[in-house]
């Protein structure tokens, strides 16, 4: 038993004793190596800060240019990194990963396929002019401005301030209206008039209250106003005019001004906007006899 240790304590310190010989040896690929992976990290920092620099310069998007300065940024560290394992001579396990990464990247690609999804949806998305930073969409549900473009999600700034996350899968795959694509937005505006007022006469006061209190309405050509039905209680119509802003929250705003005017006027001209009612018609015959307590 006493030779077994002793052989096998033997046995660990020549092992030993080869690992420190062949870790002063490869001392200087060792250090080499440290300090090309370090200047590799550092260089690809700054080349994704140039690139950045260099395509500012061009009529690409933001998102198309934080994309290729990520790639720039990416190629630049793996070609360090394979420098880093030819100076440690790793060569061969290297070619033993790439081998091994067809079968193992098959495995990942199955087990992340929404990720892979967004990763592909983000590119896709870079690419596209109807969608910049900046620009106020409604998609899957959600408005707001596009503050944010990566290779995962779509971020936007609600009109309350906050921020939505959207996977970039669903942008591609659903509709997208994008508010910003012209300078101008439409305010639409429903209200009822009652049945007794005058509608040429409604209809004029409407179109010189919006052209009087928005500067972006030039004539009264300008409005469209439209009569929809006899309602219930109201004669219901709607009107239609432009803003220069491509804002949801402009467009909510404007149409709230537009409600006061409008109010306004129609108060100061005895105009009755009903609301709903119910009256019953009575025949003449029927009697109502009110019962005596004897």
């Amino acid at each position: 038993m006493t030779n077994q240790f002793s052989e096998a304590w033997s046995g660990m310190i020549e092992k030993l004793d080869a690992w420190f010989n062949a870790l002063v040896v490869n001392l200087p690929n060792i250090i080499i190596a440290v300090v090309v992976f370090t200047i590799s990290l550092i260089v690809s920092r700054y080349v994704s800060k140039v690139v950045t620099k260099i395509l500012s310069n061009t009529k690409l998007q933001a998102s198309v240019r934080s994309l290729l300065s990520k790639i720039a940024s990416i190629v630049v560290f793996l070609l360090g990194l394979f420098l880093v394992l030819g100076i440690l001579n790793l060569s061969k396990a290297l070619n033993t990963i790439l081998a091994g990464a067809g079968v193992v990247g098959l495995a990942v690609g199955l087990a992340l396929q929404g990720a892979l999804a967004n990763t592909y949806s983000g590119i896709v998305l870079s690419f596209i002019k109807h969608i910049k930073f900046g620009d106020w969409i409604e998609s899957n549900g959600f408005e707001g401005e596009v503050v944010d473009l990566d290779l995962r999600s779509v971020t936007l700034k609600q009109p309350d301030n906050n921020l939505v996350y959207l996977p970039n899968k669903m942008v591609v795959e659903n509709p997208i209206k994008n508010y910003s694509t012209t300078a101008q937005s439409r305010v639409i505006l429903q209200c009822g008039v009652g049945y007794s007022s005058d509608l040429e006469f409604v209809r004029k006061l409407v179109k010189k209250t919006i052209l009087e209190n928005f500067d972006a309405v030039e004539n009264k050509e300008d409005i469209i106003f439209l009569y929809q039905e006899f309602g219930d209680s109201s004669i219901n119509f709607e009107t239609r005019f432009w803003i220069n802003s491509t804002s949801a929250l402009e467009v909510a705003k404007a149409k709230t001004d537009a409600m006061i005017a409008i109010k306004k006027v129609f108060d100061t001209n005895e105009i009755n906007i009903p609301f709903p009612i119910r009256t019953l018609n009575l025949p003449e015959s029927l009697k109502i006899e009110k019962n005596k307590s004897e």
